[in-house]
């Protein structure tokens, strides 16, 4: 596949994305307990209209809406990342450990009664707990690929354990409640939060797309890309910091949902070929068109109520990873290593 036909394919499926987002977009903004036509919820989301109409699409559908966006552009971006950078197709938020300092974060105000205004801050700095740990664990070798992995899963397993431990000596009221964020929901989402993290999630992806090149020169080999004048720790180190920050933004809005950072990157290297800057837009994209879908599916399809999005992505997700360990140990993959 040529440059020019690997661009004109990304632009097309970006264009059938943006599309299917906005049919995506119009179907929860219309649908629920009260059914709004298409135009009048369109209006009502710019404050036209029946007050009626304006309270629930503005207050209720679309925080919610726009919250599943927001974080299944973040997952996306993050998986497309993490999976270039380790060169590794099961790289995740959750092998890396972000996921489960997220939840730990979450968790641990949960435990301390705070409000639930400031539940996704304590996601965010869980998230950030868990890079940091990453990084000084790994630093010794030079951030070098295995050793990052291996110190992900590690990290990741600790803290889920300590979330386990957390929930289980909960009281019976608030472990209900930890266990349906540790899930992962856009359940009642306020503007303030989708706001925050909508516009620190279009600042942190302004910089990956930047720092693209990187990733490039960096896919030629640690050797290759030192000779070109790259510092590559301090490389790595930098889009490992951007896609953790994505992917913790991502969890203080709607908790450690898991799949859309797996699964992202490899629908669009399925559809476009190798990977580019307009790639990394297109998985940004296609994680936002996946999430809003998923939670279309556990509003409106499924016929138990009360479901968070994380139990369709997870349930989606468990055959994924399965397949992709079965291509990944192969003897046909094995043959040609």
């Amino acid at each position: 596949m040529t440059y020019a036909t690997g661009r004109r394919k990304t632009l097309l499926y970006a264009g059938i994305g943006v599309a299917a987002l906005f049919v995506l977009l119009t179907v929860s903004l219309t649908t629920g307990e009260m059914r709004i036509p298409a135009t009048t919820a369109l209006r009502a989301l710019v404050g036209l209209g029946d007050p009626g109409d304006v309270l629930v699409v503005q207050q209720f559908r679309a925080p919610r809406s726009v919250a599943a966006i927001v974080a299944g552009a973040g997952l996306g971006a993050a998986g497309c990342v993490l999976q270039r950078l380790f060169r590794n197709p099961l790289a995740s938020p959750d092998v890396m450990g972000v996921t489960g300092g997220a939840s730990l974060g979450a968790v641990a105000l949960i435990a301390a009664g705070a409000s639930q205004t400031l539940i996704p801050v304590g996601a965010l700095a869980g998230g950030l707990l868990a890079a940091l740990l990453l990084g000084v664990f790994a630093w010794r070798s030079g951030l070098a690929v295995t050793r990052l992995v291996l110190t992900g899963l590690a990290v990741q397993a600790g803290l889920a354990a300590a979330v386990n431990l957390m929930i289980v000596r909960f009281p019976a009221e608030l472990a209900g409640s930890a266990l349906q964020w540790t899930t992962g929901s856009v359940y009642s989402r306020t503007w303030t939060q989708v706001w925050g993290a909508g516009g620190a999630m279009v600042l942190v992806l302004t910089v990956a797309l930047v720092l693209h090149r990187r990733l490039a020169v960096l896919d030629l080999g640690d050797d290759s890309a030192g000779a070109l004048g790259l510092r590559t720790s301090t490389a790595r180190l930098q889009l490992l910091l951007i896609a953790v920050v994505l992917a913790s933004l991502a969890a203080a809005l709607a908790g450690p949902v898991t799949f859309v950072a797996l699964a992202v990157p490899h629908i669009v290297r399925f559809l476009t070929g190798p990977p580019t800057a307009a790639s990394l837009a297109l998985a940004s994209l296609t994680g936002a068109v996946l999430l809003l879908a998923s939670d279309l599916v556990v509003q409106h399809l499924l016929p138990v109520e009360g479901l968070p999005v994380g139990a369709v992505t997870a349930t989606l997700g468990a055959p994924w990873l399965l397949v992709l360990m079965f291509r990944q140990s192969s003897p046909v993959r094995r043959s040609h290593a």
